[in-house]
């Protein structure tokens, strides 16, 4: 039992600040749409719509990159610093090789924006910020892949401080560049977007500085002159997965979105206050899920299986616990969360705030399914097994979650709630699948790992 509290420690130790720097970054959203707000719906809708293509593709570029935490993981955990420093090289050539072309898209954007269907002065506005902000991108891959080497090392404090001061810095950015403050031209919603930029490229500089003080001994960037192929192949095998699981569900939700505008303004409006919430509260179970992976890793790492079983399964059992007090506080107080948003009590709110509740009692019960598919798949990706659940996930949310939802809603006339119960269908099924798969593979995890190069589980 001693050892079970043990391992609780361990993985909180690394959790908390990993759930702090992940409502940080999120934060940087709600703090960009609070004041472009100021700027009029005709900049809300502009955000809204350049916002939303630009965190897709990122979030897939990446989900990439998160290949790298589990190599450095399974590499320090086997000892071998060399190797843990040739990944993090590595997916800094791979941030900059995937910048590139995404680079060109964004910067040539508003035609695709209008053969999509969006207004023109929409598309336009869009196009704008999206130019801007694209400048951020080289800047957050290389983050991204830098903070998976310090999350494999299990040094996940200095990613709390710096996203906590990319907040901070972001406001002050977009108060000068949005409104022409001391002097600087008043860029509009085009200083949103180059004010995040500044913010990804001040954030990724702070975590250079300090992986080159902290880990002087790796020698981190003296070998960023020579890509190794190899390595580059292997974070491409082992992310690409991962790139695409986190598509097929940002995806679902997108479509689920769509499929619901169909219902109304009100229908809509109360579930983006749902589907709001949820993904706050969803915040805790991805950083729980991400230390999670980086304690099985270590694990894998050492040979050690009852390591991999204790911080996979803790990980898990958190995740759930945390979720089902979340759906016990949507289930039993709605219109206190709800009246985050808006006044419960405005009869022209009254359309918006019935749906809304109706949605929080579901999300409530995709809670606890959801904590459990994150956190379980982070420590899939703790033993660098990434194929089989993006074909699991692939599974639960296109061939079942959409397509469910979409018949209850539509043909069996249930309404938009329907589509809710779908997600509650697939998040259900990625939950059992990708949990079932973590119970069965780690009895194996220790043996394949322990092969050179670190073979995947399969």
């Amino acid at each position: 039992m001693m050892a079970w509290w043990r391992e609780l420690g361990g993985l909180g130790r690394l959790a908390v600040p990993l759930v702090l720097a992940q409502l940080a970054q999120n934060g940087m959203g709600v703090v960009d749409t609070l004041m472009v707000a100021r700027l009029g719906p005709d900049a809300l809708a502009g955000i809204a719509l350049g916002n939303a293509t630009f965190s897709f593709v990122m979030i897939i570029e990446m989900a990439v990159l998160l290949a790298v935490g589990p190599m450095v993981s399974q590499a320090h955990g086997a000892r071998r610093p060399d190797e843990a420093a040739r990944a993090g090289r590595q997916g800094l050539w791979l941030a900059a090789g995937l910048s590139l072309p995404t680079l060109v898209l964004f910067h040539n954007v508003r035609p695709l924006l209008l053969l999509a269907g969006q207004d023109p002065a929409i598309a336009t506005s869009a196009a704008g910020y999206m130019q801007a902000v694209a400048w951020g991108l080289p800047f957050v891959l290389a983050l991204t892949a830098l903070r998976g080497f310090l999350e494999g090392h299990g040094d996940t404090r200095p990613i709390l401080v710096v996203a906590a001061l990319g907040v901070g810095l972001n406001v002050v950015a977009n108060d000068l560049l949005m409104y022409g403050r001391w002097g600087l031209p008043r860029l509009g919603l085009m200083g949103t977007g180059y004010a995040t930029a500044i913010v990804y490229a001040a954030m990724a500089v702070a975590v250079a500085v300090y992986l080159r003080l902290r880990y002087r001994r790796y020698r981190l960037f003296a070998g960023l002159r020579h890509p190794d192929a190899p390595t580059m192949r292997e974070i491409v095998r082992i992310g690409f997965p991962i790139g695409l699981t986190l598509g097929f569900e940002v995806g679902m939700f997108m479509v689920t979105a769509l499929l619901i505008g169909r219902f109304g303004d009100a229908a809509l409006a109360g579930h983006q206050i749902a589907l709001q919430t949820a993904s706050t509260t969803f915040m805790v179970p991805l950083g729980i899920g991400t230390a999670a992976g980086i304690r099985v890793g270590q694990a894998a790492g050492r040979g050690d299986p009852v390591g991999i079983a204790r911080g996979g399964t803790v990980g898990i059992v958190l995740s759930a616990l945390f979720m089902f007090g979340a759906a016990v506080t949507f289930w039993s107080v709605p219109d206190a969360v709800i009246g985050l948003y808006l006044n419960v009590g405005d009869p022209a709110n009254a359309e918006v705030v019935r749906f809304a509740r109706t949605f929080l009692f579901v999300a409530g019960a995709f809670q606890v399914f959801d904590g459990i598919q994150v956190s379980a798949s982070g420590a899939l990706r703790g033993l660098k097994d990434t194929r089989r659940p993006m074909l699991l996930t692939l599974v639960a949310y296109w061939l079942v979650a959409v397509p469910l939802g979409a018949w209850l809603a539509f043909a069996a006339g249930i309404g938009p709630v329907g589509l809710w119960y779908g997600l509650v269908a697939g998040l259900a099924i990625a939950a059992v699948l990708l949990a079932a798969r973590f119970f069965r593979s780690r009895r194996a995890a220790a043996p394949a790992v322990a092969l050179p190069g670190g073979s995947e589980l399969r």
